[in-house]
């Protein structure tokens, strides 16, 4: 029996010491690659290119918006969405071919391994981190969410496969940091726009409920000093996120009053 096609997408800005790497995991279980790119300054386009990709570009509208977008440029219906700092193990890429060769689910989510300060964790919110990446897009789509999007899965059963997404990003502290502050920005701004408020209660009961679910329950303690920093970190950014939704208020309310 022939599996059904399938297409690879991502959506890119700047990814070009890593994107290689992503593809090259990916290129023989796929029928075409498709990469939208939002203005990228380095050689991500010449990068994508190299491997046969579809290269389009489009203005960032949001994760969610961009991926979405993504996925309708793609040739097939059956798509595997990855980050460019991602890549696949060979077992993963196994399951994949089975799944899309006989599908059971309208959509498949497998475990994502993060590394953070130099290696991948092994508890915590770091693994198994889950991820909604391959599924038909006729049944499922990415949602509107400019941050923290999902897929979304309108009819069917989703399914769970073997082995590991590695999240290979090797980007600095400082830049994780300041990649977390703009998602903060972005999360605040949507809560804001959807009438949500926040008091002390979220300032202090959502960081120390993260910190205690990841670092406790999750056995986040065991991944030593990494696993401390990426969950306090975390915690932190949950109570950023709320002190500028508070924020935004309080400038709304002073200046209409």
């Amino acid at each position: 029996m022939t599996r059904p096609a399938l297409s690879l997408v991502l959506i890119t800005r700047n990814a070009a010491d890593c994107l290689a790497d992503c593809l090259a995991s990916a290129r023989e279980l796929v029928d075409d690659i498709v990469v939208l790119d939002s203005g990228s300054e380095d050689d991500t386009v010449v990068v994508a290119g190299r491997f046969g990709a579809q290269v389009h570009v489009q203005p960032f509208a949001g994760f969610g918006p961009q991926k979405q977008a993504a996925v309708a440029l793609a040739k097939h219906d059956w798509v595997l969405c990855l980050d460019a700092d991602e890549r696949l193990t060979p077992e993963l890429g196994h399951a994949i071919t089975a799944a899309v060769a006989d599908p059971t689910a309208s959509a498949y989510r497998f475990a994502r391994r993060n590394r953070f300060f130099g290696r991948y964790l092994r508890h915590g919110e770091a693994y198994p981190d889950w991820c909604l990446r391959l599924f038909d897009r006729r049944l499922a789509a990415w949602s509107d969410d400019a941050v923290h999007e999902k897929v979304v899965v309108h009819t069917g059963s989703t399914g769970t496969l073997t082995g590991d997404l590695l999240h290979d990003s090797a980007e600095s502290l400082s830049h994780y940091l300041a990649k977390q502050n703009r998602y903060t920005d972005m999360q605040a701004d949507a809560l804001f726009r959807a009438g949500k408020r926040a008091g002390v209660g979220k300032l202090i009961g959502s960081p120390l409920a993260r910190f205690l679910r990841f670092y406790l329950l999750r056995r986040g303690f065991l991944d030593g000093a990494a696993g401390f920093a990426h969950i306090a970190i975390g915690s932190f950014f949950a109570f950023v996120k709320y002190a500028k939704l508070m924020e935004r208020w309080r400038l709304q309310d002073t200046s209409s009053s």
